[in-house]
């Protein structure tokens, strides 16, 4: 799609996938209304450059006044809103009987309570209009359980139910949901959750029959195909995996290494 008027906003846009959709979506030719915490000046200044409108959006978006500000910016400045990507998350890897109810919380807060209200908030412009795509950032481990990470599981599986839900309720109102669930991608995050010493690339590529991570590319086009009424009109309540085979993938090590050649 080619659409100078429609306008996408996206969250997490700071670094990492979210930055590589937002510049994604820039080349489709939509407009940018980027979030994270502080103002993601970068991106913006890359989607500038490269000749897109964008907008900063920075706050929590677990904060119920903040959302609903942010909606007010948005509406305000491009009068409409035409895609959402709820992309903002944190990882918390600890055993489950060391999680603290803190982490707990905010991991939760963050990875599932802010999606919720994103959707909430701007789904009812979308639902206003009769038309709209909001696509979740979930992951593999929100379709399989993952040692250590008893939290950032939970909030990922309640993303991908919510996103089932939405789709349910909104979709015979003219808003599809679907949710994009990333294998292991290389990223900042990568390598900050690698320094606390969980696992090495050796473990992911292992483990993948890709034989590799997920590059934030592969899951922005994703996105952007999710986002587009052209390509993806139809698809409604998915949950599509992009994480090169990992969850399709029953074999033990042994023999997936001998598929994989090695």
């Amino acid at each position: 799609m080619e659409n100078r008027t429609a306008v996408a906003v996206v969250t997490g846009a700071a670094r990492g996938i979210g930055k590589r959709i937002c510049l994604e979506l820039a080349e489709r030719g939509y407009k940018i209304a980027a979030n994270d915490l502080n103002a993601p000046d970068e991106t913006i200044r890359e989607l500038r450059s490269a000749g897109a409108e964008a907008l900063a959006l920075p706050g929590d978006v677990s904060d119920e006044a903040t959302v609903r500000g942010m909606v007010e910016v948005v509406m305000g400045e491009f009068g409409r809103v035409d895609v959402l990507v709820n992309n903002a998350g944190i990882s918390t890897i600890v055993p489950a009987e060391e999680t603290t109810l803190a982490d707990w919380n905010r991991t939760l807060a963050v990875n599932l309570t802010g999606p919720f209200l994103l959707c909430r908030e701007f789904g009812k412009t979308m639902l206003d209009r009769g038309s709209g795509s909001i696509v979740n950032v979930a992951s593999v481990a929100g379709l399989l359980g993952v040692g250590d990470r008893a939290a950032y599981n939970a909030s990922k599986h309640g993303l991908v139910g919510l996103t089932r839900t939405l789709a349910a309720e909104w979709g015979g109102r003219g808003v599809r949901v679907n949710a994009v669930c990333p294998g292991w991608v290389k990223t900042e995050m990568d390598d900050e959750d690698q320094a606390v010493g969980g696992y090495t690339d050796t473990d992911i590529e292992d483990r993948v029959p890709m034989a590799r991570f997920a590059t934030p590319d592969d899951v922005a086009k994703a996105v952007a195909f999710l986002a587009d009424p052209e390509w993806s009109g139809f698809v409604n309540g998915h949950a599509l995996s992009v994480d090169g085979g990992w969850f399709a993938d029953g074999s033990w090590e042994g023999l997936r290494r001998r598929k994989q050649g090695r």
